[in-house]
């Protein structure tokens, strides 16, 4: 599903990961643990395609990531990728259903489409009746939803995750630790969490940890 090997990174003189060789299966839930600093969310955004290393491959499914121009990536990003970020990166003017959809737009899909998976995903998460609310008048557990929500609307096959709990109450976060699986199971998607939370980590399929800018073990 995704293999990456020989991943490096450095800013500046400071060397972040050296080295890196995974693989995810797909339908694996995956957690990658580490001390501060260590790497985490530098290698998932490189996973991601947010950022590209300094040497080593990204593979998806064979498709080499590295070999992609920006348009070709953005493209590639916006259809197989799906992000759910600590502090849900929600669009503040925008209703949760106009967040949701957003994705969508970018994909080129219709109006009408857009809003009806939207919609289907935001019952699905238990919001049917927050669809017009804005960012501001949802909880954190309900904007979190609204951004796993975002994150599925266009069906991508992997789901990146942030610290996703970090900023949830710990009845929210026992409820996101457990849609994650739901996810899985439901929609079929390899999931990949960055989390400090080691009852998350915990209930993962597999637990990766960084060490010095390494897997550790």
């Amino acid at each position: 599903m995704i293999r990456a090997s020989g991943i490096s990174k450095a800013y500046g003189n400071l060397k972040v990961l050296k080295g890196i060789d995974i693989e995810i299966n797909a339908k694996e839930v995956v957690s990658i643990v580490g001390a501060s600093g260590a790497g985490k969310t530098t290698l998932l955004h490189i996973i991601g395609t947010l950022d590209r290393p300094d040497t080593g491959d990204v593979l998806f499914n064979q498709i080499n990531v590295g070999k992609l121009n920006s348009k070709e990536l953005a493209a590639f990003r916006n259809k197989n990728i799906g992000f759910v970020f600590q502090f849900h990166q929600l669009l503040p003017e925008f209703t949760a259903l106009e967040n949701v959809c957003i994705p969508a737009y970018i994909a080129g899909k219709s109006r009408s489409e857009s809003e009806s998976r939207a919609k289907e995903l935001l019952g699905f998460l238990n919001l049917a009746d927050r669809l017009e609310h804005k960012p501001s008048q949802l909880s954190g557990g309900e904007q979190q939803r609204v951004a796993v929500a975002r994150a599925l609307i266009n069906e991508p096959s992997v789901i990146l995750a942030d610290e996703p709990s970090g900023n949830l109450d710990t009845a929210n976060k026992n409820e996101l630790h457990k849609l994650f699986f739901q996810l899985r199971d439901t929609f079929g998607q390899t999931i990949i969490i960055v989390t400090h939370d080691r009852q998350l980590a915990e209930m993962s399929d597999r637990i990766l940890e960084i060490k010095d800018g390494a897997i550790a073990g």
